[in-house]
């Protein structure tokens, strides 16, 4: 039997990246997959297809995960069309990097409202389904520069910061219901974002890796998928670093 046979997993920000690699590992394990993007643009449709392949059901939603009202609506509307949601990955997220003394309000705004307070409006949404279910994964993409910070990205540091709390206190509350919280904090990983880095920054970063090397959005989906089974069923409220031992 596959790890997450009969399950249905939530994946925000799936389109591309960290949380396609994600949506197709759990695909792969069995899971039926409702994910969001902002848009259902080319690259949304294309990911729905390569998940539809591995034989489960998908379905694609655009949703302004920061828009608390517009999440509730479309939570429901996978509720009742998949009618259970077992697993909630809380991955989207955006940069806007700049010192400080340059960072505007908007820049500030912009970042915690995409990658912190959509957290908090998929798992305000979620969570009284999986108390009727008496149980639930949720995992929170943080970072590394959640946990040590990074100068020039004093939001992004913040947003990923708050999203190792907000797991820690879900986990608190909710664990006499059987539901568990986690956070994965990636390191250095080799995505469209980190590509748009100059050279002699990624080669900054590869020095700081005792492995040597970026790490892979499979590497995250291989962690998400242990944290959504019942591999990891008892654990919960942790952040399980996957940096290649960057940040030891």
């Amino acid at each position: 039997m596959k790890l997450l046979e009969g399950k249905v997993a939530l994946i925000t920000g799936a389109a591309r990246g960290i949380g396609k690699a994600i949506a197709l590992k759990f695909a792969s394990e069995g899971a039926d997959i409702a994910f969001t993007d902002l848009v259902i643009n080319e690259d949304a449709q294309q990911t729905e297809k390569e998940i539809a392949a591995l034989g489960v059901k998908v379905k694609a939603y655009a949703s302004n995960a920061a828009n608390f009202d517009e999440t509730h609506t479309v939570v429901e509307s996978i509720k009742e069309e998949f009618g259970h949601i077992d697993i909630l990955v809380n991955n989207a997220g955006i940069t806007k990097d700049g010192l400080m003394l340059r960072m505007t309000e908007q820049q500030w705004d912009a970042v915690i409202g995409v990658n912190l307070k959509s957290a908090f409006n998929f798992t305000h949404a979620l969570v009284p389904i999986m108390m009727r279910q008496r149980g639930g994964s949720i995992i929170n993409m943080a970072s590394v520069v959640g946990v040590h910070g990074n100068a020039g990205q004093a939001n992004y540091s913040a947003s990923k910061a708050g999203m190792i709390a907000l797991a820690k206190s879900v986990a608190q509350e909710m664990g006499s219901k059987g539901i568990r919280a986690n956070a994965i904090a990636p390191g250095f990983i080799e995505t469209a974002m980190t590509a748009a880095l100059k050279d002699e920054v990624r080669e900054e970063w590869v020095k700081k890796i005792p492995l040597r090397r970026g790490g892979k959005p499979e590497d995250i989906a291989d962690v998400a998928t242990f944290l959504a089974s019942d591999l990891s069923s008892y654990v919960s409220g942790q952040v399980i670093q996957v940096d290649g031992g960057m940040n030891m």
